[in-house]
Order: structure tokens, then sequence, then C-alpha cells
């Protein structure tokens, strides 16, 4: 099936039959780049999410990295989550009920209260910058992982729940182009708008949610997010805003 979205201009791209992992292939060329740059791999040998945790990767799912140079400090940087959860969003809503989707903070994409996709942010640089940085994105299209036990949020995939088939490269021509507009707002308009965009599909706001950080376990209502992309919990001892956890709902 062809996609109606073109390819962004400005945008370049890399398909690749396998690779240890599309993160790592970019800290291998970022240094070699003109141009933001799509790493997309048809097979993964050495996927990782978060922590280092593995990452399944079967055939037919989808799994790519965009390399970019976005200056700046760390802090900037990472607010690029934000807009690579909204291009998510907005690219699996072109084929999957909007209703279906929502975004859990800080970092995945759920489908029906599963987890559909995930983003791995990993940068490098002298102290204070950023010289590039890569959005790492996995999407089970086809297949969930089997082999994960007792998780909260189970993942799922887009074919199995919905009956939906999208290769991978066609997928990656509509997340490429809703990335592109994501940046252009943040060019044009500034984060805020970026953040009242993701809040309105953020998962459990307003309601009573659970962070977990490395020291403590807070509970409070999930009021919003703030200007730096912080998770702001009201709660028994106040507003805590929350700039690392785990959320369970």
């Amino acid at each position: 099936m062809s996609t109606e979205a073109p390819w962004p201009e400005g945008f370049d791209r890399i398909v690749l039959d396998r690779v240890d992992s599309t993160n790592a292939e970019a800290a291998r060329i970022a240094g070699e780049l003109n141009y933001p740059t799509w790493i997309l791999a048809r097979e993964q040998t050495a996927a990782r999410g978060r922590r280092g945790v593995a990452w399944a990767n079967p055939a037919g799912n989808f799994a790519a990295t965009l390399v970019m140079r976005p200056g700046g400090v760390p802090a900037w940087a990472a607010l690029r989550s934000f807009l690579a959860a909204n291009a998510l969003f907005e690219a699996l809503a072109m084929r999957v009920d909007r209703t279906r989707l929502s975004l859990k903070w800080p970092n995945d994409v759920l489908l029906d209260n599963g987890k559909v996709a995930g983003i791995l942010l990993e940068s490098a640089g002298p102290a204070g910058q950023v010289e590039w940085l890569s959005i790492g994105i996995g999407v089970n299209l086809v297949m969930a992982p089997d082999d994960v036990r007792d998780a909260v949020f189970p993942p799922v995939s887009v074919a199995e729940a919905t009956g939906v088939e999208i290769e991978p490269e066609e997928f990656l021509v509509i997340l490429a182009d809703a990335y592109a507009t994501q940046e252009s707002i943040l060019t044009r308009l500034g984060f805020p708008t970026i953040r009242e965009h993701w809040l309105r599909h953020a998962a459990r706001l307003g309601e009573v949610i659970t962070a977990r950080t490395g020291r403590e376990e807070i509970v409070g209502r999930f009021e919003t997010i703030d200007e730096h992309g912080q998770l702001v919990l009201e709660t028994p001892d106040g507003r805590r805003a929350v700039p690392a956890a785990d959320v369970f709902f």
C-alpha cells in the first residue's frame, strides 16, 4: 500500500537489511551526516530500550533512529522525546482509531492501554552541549514480544489488536513527515505548543498515578507536564515536579 505522506524536505534516510541496533549505528555515523537522517533496520540483532533492557524486534516490526544535531544544552535536546511521541501518535492515528491511542509519560505510546511503541533518546557532546542526538523508535507493527511476563502495560501490536497491516518502510515515511511537522512547530511556536499537543493525548491526565524513581515512590494526581517536560503531580505533601521516573496506573 502506498502512503499519501511525502518524504520531508531536509531529512535523509538510510535503510539497512541488518544491524546490531539503529541507535548504535547512529552513534557510529553521526559525525559524517550533513542532514537529520532516519536509519531504518529491517532486522536488529541487539536492540535495546531504556536502561539497556533488550527490545525484541521480530521481522515486520518497526525499528528506526533519527540522528540529528539539535544544538543547545541537553535539557533542550531531551524535549525531542515529546516531539517524537506526538509524531508517533499522529503516524499511528493515520491507520488506527485515534481514540484507542494514548501517550504515557515519559516515552511510550499505548494502544488499548498496552505498550505498542517506545522511544529511546541518546546523545553525545562536550560538557553542557549536545553534539548529536539520536531518537530511537520501536513499534510493534506485526507482533508483540511473547516473553514479557507480568508487565503492567503488556506489549501489543498494531496487527494483532486492530487487523491493520503496515510495512515498516511505509510507516517510516508517515512518521518522518509527522516528525518534521513537530520540528516546524517547535521552531515557529516553541515547546508550549508541543506540550499542549502532548497533553491532549496523555494517558490518565487528572487521575491518581504512581511515579517510581530510583529513590522513592510518589503517588499523586497527574496535573500536567511543565515547561521542562517534567511530570507534575499533586500529592498530599504538595505539588511535585518529577524529572525522571517509571509511571504506573
